[in-house]
């Protein structure tokens, strides 16, 4: 069986992110796609962020946070905007690199709209059957 991956088919890996993805642009959230998803998997989960952003704000930005509930229905927290759902990439300085990390688990997750990468992360611990990468650049 092939290795579990996340494409995106707005842009390719490690390619720039177009601009209609940007915050302060469109803010449109890109179309994402889980392949090769492992057997037992019940719930998939995405962390988006901006590792790059430490040197400009110190710490890393989330920008997207959600996870499937088992029934087709996405639940997202909350970005470091301070708001729940997709937040693209606005670099207050130069070009980043934006890392979008797919997690498959062998569970279903309950936690509520709104919920913190923190949250996230914990719920997932010792549940991550496959984990896979995609990364993407803005420049502002």
């Amino acid at each position: 069986m092939s290795e579990f991956s996340i494409s995106c088919s707005d842009f390719e890996e490690g390619a720039e992110i177009p601009k209609k993805f940007g915050y302060k642009f469109e803010n449109e959230a890109p179309t994402i796609h889980f392949e090769n998803i492992p057997q037992g998997t019940k719930c998939t989960a995405l962390i988006m962020d901006d590792p790059d952003a430490m040197g400009a704000v110190g710490k890393v930005w989330v920008h997207w946070l959600y996870y499937n509930d088992g029934n087709d229905v996405q639940i997202e927290g909350k970005t470091d905007f301070g708001e729940i759902g997709y937040g693209g990439p606005a670099p207050p300085d130069k070009r980043h690199t934006y890392i979008f990390k797919a997690y498959a688990l062998d569970t279903i997750l309950d936690l509520k709209e709104g919920f913190s990468k923190q949250e996230l992360e914990d719920a997932m611990k010792g549940h991550i059957l496959a984990e896979a990468k995609l990364t993407g650049t803005f420049a502002p």
